[in-house]
């Protein structure tokens, strides 16, 4: 279950529409993740764009397991923000995933803490659901706003049809068209005619 500030869900959709306008986007267009990023001052990049990491790490990250692990941030200690993903994912799951780790910096989430033993040999992270549920929601707010999603039904395009125009996958389609009350919206205005 969610864990929304009640308004959160709102303001995140007025946030989103602020964000687009101030990229020059209209609730319509395709978000391109990587402007976003530029536009934060965030530096988006893969594990092969540092030189020096290990072949062995590498090969864990992108060969080995790289369906274990999605996208994160670090800040170096100059202020700078590095957005590292995964480049083995869809395309969809890609946006998705960097557009969370944007709003993370857009909420201005308190990071993760990494816990390490006392011999290093095991660490654990800290988790924060809420901080989680509301950069997912803000993240898919900006990649597909609710104004988007309503034309979208309204010209009868499928989920897949709406992934495509949008850079996204079918199944967050699905989950936005349920979870911001656009197909119960028009199922209503269907049935009064």
């Amino acid at each position: 279950m969610a864990t929304f500030d009640r308004g959160f869900k709102s303001w995140a959709e007025r946030t989103s529409a602020n964000i687009r306008r101030e990229l020059d986007l209209s609730p319509y267009d395709r978000l391109d993740v990587f402007k976003l990023a530029e536009f934060l001052e965030v530096t988006a990049c893969t594990p092969r764009d540092f030189p020096g990491l290990p072949s062995d790490v590498l090969n864990q990250l992108l060969d080995h397991d790289p369906w274990g692990w999605s996208a994160a941030c670090l800040t170096l200690h100059d202020g700078k923000v590095l957005l590292i993903y995964n480049p083995r994912k869809s395309r969809g799951r890609m946006a998705s995933d960097i557009a969370h780790e944007l709003a993370h910096i857009i909420l201005e989430h308190k990071p993760s803490t990494i816990i390490f033993s006392h011999d290093g040999s095991f660490a654990m992270r800290t988790y924060d659901q809420k901080q989680e549920d509301e950069a997912n929601w803000l993240a898919w707010s900006l990649l597909l706003p609710r104004e988007a999603l309503l034309r979208a039904r309204q010209n009868a395009f499928s989920a897949e049809e709406t992934a495509e125009m949008y850079g996204v996958t079918s199944q967050l389609v699905n989950y936005r068209l349920r979870m911001t009350g656009v197909s119960v919206q028009l199922e209503r205005a269907r049935s009064r005619k």
